[in-house]
């Protein structure tokens, strides 16, 4: 597969940059900065080497010269040399670092905040299907999503199976991020069944036999390691009683398919709406965190029931967007956008779906979920809808 052209950016100024494993991090800098020095802790010797002397930094550090970058690939290997980094940026405001990592969980313990105002943070998703093209294809992203490392295998299935089993070798397992491996490999499967949902921590317990606080413990652990991100309520001027809990979703499609389990009691297009939904969600995140511009995304559930599936808030933007996996489209599909165009008539709204022809419809467009998502580029505002 040719190299793929990303819509991140860097930055002048020393920055974090976070991604789950596999989304490209290390490929991108490698590419944007070819003359940096690189320092990969995931290299046995490295590690071992700043493990026992992160002041090594130091010395390395001051033989650089001028304008010299300084790249550290999974900082939270090593999170003592956060302490070093600081001190060497606060000595050498010449050198450059870039400091990047799967997992936030130890770098919170050790305390990003050290180096607050000195070092911004950046993140990186999967890829857009914007950023692939004529290479996008929607039935593909949906069964093995659109991470970088899955998409560049020979067999996309069969590795993106094998994902999740990673995570749980060498980032959970190894790190002894949690007490039983045993009950969050089952509680990995049994969330699956929340992905696109509100979250309930109690159901979720009682389904792996765990306490509501050890479930909350394991979604934290989730989140730490970029695996998954919880979309809030959107309750700005509310008008109405809105639920409090958020929905959850896993960062990637295929990583979603992969721990889903499926059986002859499980309605396939109750799993490729899951799935569906969550590749918006994805795509929405990546834009935002690409533009740069501020926006977050939301929900939008009333007490009685109405729900808008994402409500994307910022200084330039208000649209709510259902996500239907249909491709026909009936008038009660479009009943919870006109409720919160209601409240909210400063708002555009749009219902994506999985039919071929763009609509007009009670003054709510419909759009094909495929061209949505490629013409979705965190470059312009999202266009005239």
């Amino acid at each position: 597969m040719e190299l793929v052209s990303r819509f991140f950016t860097g930055s002048s100024q020393s920055y974090f940059l976070f991604g789950p494993r596999g989304t490209g991090k290390s490929t991108w800098l490698k590419q944007q900065y070819p003359k940096a020095l690189y320092i990969d802790l995931l290299a046995p010797d490295i590690f071992r080497t700043y493990s026992a002397l992160p002041e090594r930094l130091t010395e390395l550090a001051n033989a650089q010269n001028k304008g010299t970058i300084i790249i550290i690939d999974e900082i939270q290997k090593v999170p003592a040399l956060l302490d070093v980094v600081h001190q060497v940026i606060e000595n050498r405001k010449d050198i450059q670092f870039i400091l990047t990592g799967s997992s936030a969980r130890k770098l919170k313990k050790a305390g990003v905040d050290l180096l607050a105002g000195r070092a911004i943070v950046k993140t990186m998703h999967p890829f857009m299907a914007s950023e692939l093209g004529e290479s996008f294809l929607l039935h593909e992203a949906l069964s093995s999503g659109l991470v970088p490392l899955v998409i560049k295998s020979l067999n996309p299935l069969e590795t993106i199976s094998s994902y999740a089993a990673l995570y749980l070798k060498e980032e959970v397992q190894m790190e002894g991020l949690v007490r039983n491996i045993g009950n969050f490999s089952r509680f990995l499967e049994a969330i699956s069944f929340s992905h696109g949902s509100v979250l309930s921590l109690a159901e979720i317990g009682r389904e792996c036999q765990v306490k509501r606080k050890t479930v909350e413990g394991y979604v934290a652990v989730l989140e730490d390691l970029l695996l998954s991100f919880k979309v809030p309520i959107f309750s700005k001027r509310a008008k109405r009683h809105l639920t409090s809990h958020p929905k959850f979703y896993y960062f990637d499609a295929g990583v979603f398919r992969s721990l889903r389990p499926a059986g002859p009691l499980d309605s396939p297009s109750e799993i490729d709406g899951a799935a569906l939904e969550g590749l918006v969600a994805q795509h929405l995140r990546a834009w935002a965190a690409y533009r740069e511009n501020n926006s977050n995304l939301y929900f939008w559930r009333t007490k009685s029931g109405n729900e808008v599936d994402f409500v994307l808030y910022g200084p330039e933007i208000f649209l709510a967007i259902e996500v239907k996996n249909s491709a026909k489209i009936q008038t009660k599909m479009l009943k919870s956008l006109l409720s919160f165009k209601e409240d909210y008539p400063e708002a555009k709204a749009c219902l994506l779906y999985r039919g071929k022809d763009k609509l007009h419809i009670k003054g709510i467009l419909c759009i094909p979920c495929e061209q949505f998502l490629i013409n979705l580029d965190p470059r312009f505002v999202i266009g005239d809808i």
